[in-house]
């Protein structure tokens, strides 16, 4: 069935794109807060569209419902994750040739997760997405194959890589893999449980010195990778 031509009643005013874009944006970041807070199942869309400022068909306009808007918020951190590790992802893959030596992939790895740490710890956006996607694979809800494909699995993949050229490895072995995910792991102590982490440490925040000392932290362990 074809759609209806545009009429010029239907035509948006100046500007409307751009309040349409925003009020999307909105209901996406309400959206993040509350499925990483309550889950698939808990979070209402009512609830986010309020949080919003919008009424639930617009919500229902955007995304189709609470499973669109589901897997959008998956489609959002994987599009903020990309913008985000461009610059730390190609200096990772650029060390990853065999001319390149183990110190060069400690260094590669230095840059990758602390830009990573850095998206977790200093800024407060990323605590509601950590959130979504740590729930999500728990859980494996109906976004699991997006994260899990897109983020997740090339991400181990890469760090590992990575840590069995700082070990030399002639391939990857399980040792590298499991370090991987703990180097991976560990950074969730500064974002989902980042209360925990602020009491322990007596912080107020884990942004800028604080930041820095954690990243410190980071990048000995990481000298210490076959050594």
């Amino acid at each position: 069935m074809q759609n209806p031509a545009p009429s010029a009643a239907r035509t948006p005013p100046v500007g409307g794109y751009r309040k349409g874009d925003e009020a999307r944006q909105r209901i996406l970041d309400a959206a993040l807060a509350a499925f990483g807070a309550e889950g698939f199942r808990g979070a209402t869309t009512r609830r986010i569209a309020e949080a919003a400022g919008v009424n639930l068909p617009a919500l229902q306009y955007y995304f189709g419902g609470k499973e669109g808007l589901y897997l959008a918020c998956a489609e959002e951190i994987v599009d903020r994750y990309r913008r985000q590790m461009l610059r730390p992802i190609g200096a990772a893959q650029d060390a990853l040739p065999p001319t390149a030596g183990p110190e060069d992939a400690r260094t590669a790895l230095k840059a990758l997760l602390g830009g990573l740490a850095e998206q977790l710890l200093a800024t407060e956006e990323a605590q509601a997405w950590t959130a979504f996607v740590l729930r999500e694979v728990a859980e494996q809800g109906p976004a699991f194959a997006i994260l899990y494909e897109q983020v997740w699995a090339p991400g181990v993949e890469l760090i590992t890589q990575l840590i069995s050229r700082a070990l030399a490895e002639p391939t990857p072995s399980e040792a590298a893999r499991i370090e991987a995910l703990l180097l991976l792991s560990g950074l969730s102590a500064f974002s989902v449980a980042r209360p925990v982490a602020l009491k322990q440490l007596g912080w107020s925040d884990s942004a800028g010195l604080r930041f820095d000392r954690v990243k410190r932290t980071l990048d000995a362990q990481i000298d210490r990778l076959g050594r």
